[in-house]
């Protein structure tokens, strides 16, 4: 769903994932909701973006976040 809406672009932002046709990366958008923006504080003050563009920056973390490899790092006693 997210790839409708989520542009990567080495020529824009230095390949950051943006919503498509903006300069608004999804970093960005997650981040002013951890900052407490409301969904319609978003809208206002982006007029140029939808709420399907909103899901689809939460669908793409997500996406992200699922494919993430952790890989403990083993303490050494000596």
């Amino acid at each position: 769903m997210w790839q409708q809406y989520i542009d990567i672009n080495p020529k824009i932002l230095v390949g950051k994932p943006i919503i498509k046709g903006t300069r608004l990366s999804v970093e960005f958008i997650i981040d002013l909701f951890a900052q407490g923006w409301t969904n319609q504080q978003v809208l206002e003050n982006y007029p140029n973006i939808t709420q399907e563009d909103i899901l689809a920056c939460f669908s793409y973390a997500g996406h992200t976040l699922q494919q993430e490899k952790i890989y403990p790092i083993l303490q050494v006693t000596k």
